[in-house]
């Protein structure tokens, strides 16, 4: 499942990459089969982990993945679907909220809120002079819920390595995987409304991804290397 995951994450960056490229429009297709793919099983990585550390919080989490998914899929159609795509991705990011918040209660490291929040107001700075007056309430509303998402995971990872109880691994995961996600929409932003990013389908597609699979991962119990699969 690991190497499948890698190999069609993999296959989705050299195709975007080799399409960005003159005359390389013939390799889209590349990224238009494995893109999904690579989503896809990093849900039936989570789906399938025998353990999870609760129903409840592998169930939000799937849900966020399988919505993932579908902005995946929508952005890659070839009408222009992007407010569709933020919109899946704006219902991903709010699954994936209420799943940390199952442990610990929003800002209970209200630090962690407040230095998300911080750095998405910087970001919406930076891009508000280049950004659509039509698309503005949308990023904004999607920002925020993305950077609560981000500062909750980042506090949740904070209160459980304080505690050293069996979730701190998990939660870790989490976070780590929250601050990518971050990063990625952060990259993608700027290459899509501000300026074009040297070898931008790499950075993006390789944090986006790493968000998810660490995103999946914190569903297990146990550590990674100890976890078992079905």
């Amino acid at each position: 499942m690991a190497l499948g995951v890698l190999l069609s994450a993999l296959g989705a960056i050299a195709g975007a990459m080799l399409a960005d490229t003159e005359d390389g429009s013939q390799w889209m297709w590349l990224h238009w089969a494995c893109k999904p793919l690579a989503t896809g099983l990093v849900f039936a990585l989570a789906w399938r982990v025998r353990e999870p550390i609760s129903a409840r919080y592998r169930a939000w989490v799937l849900g966020g993945l399988g919505l993932a998914l579908v902005g995946d899929v929508l952005l890659m159609l070839p009408q222009d679907l992007f407010v569709e795509g933020l919109v899946a991705f704006l219902f991903a990011h709010l699954c994936f909220l209420v799943a940390l918040t199952g442990d610990v209660r929003l800002g209970a490291r209200p630090i962690a809120l407040l230095i998300c929040l911080g750095y998405a107001a910087l970001c919406m700075w930076s891009l508000w002079p280049t950004l659509p007056v039509e698309l503005h309430l949308p990023i904004v509303i999607y920002t925020l819920v993305l950077a609560l998402m981000g500062g909750q995971a980042v506090g949740r990872a904070w209160y459980h390595a304080l505690t050293r109880d069996a979730l701190a691994n998990p939660a870790w995961l989490a976070g780590a995987g929250s601050i990518l996600f971050m990063l990625s929409d952060t990259l993608l932003a700027w290459n899509r409304f501000r300026i074009s990013l040297p070898l931008a389908a790499l950075w993006i597609l390789g944090s986006y991804f790493g968000a998810l699979w660490l995103l999946a991962r914190s569903v297990m119990r146990a550590s990674p290397e100890d976890a078992a699969l079905a």
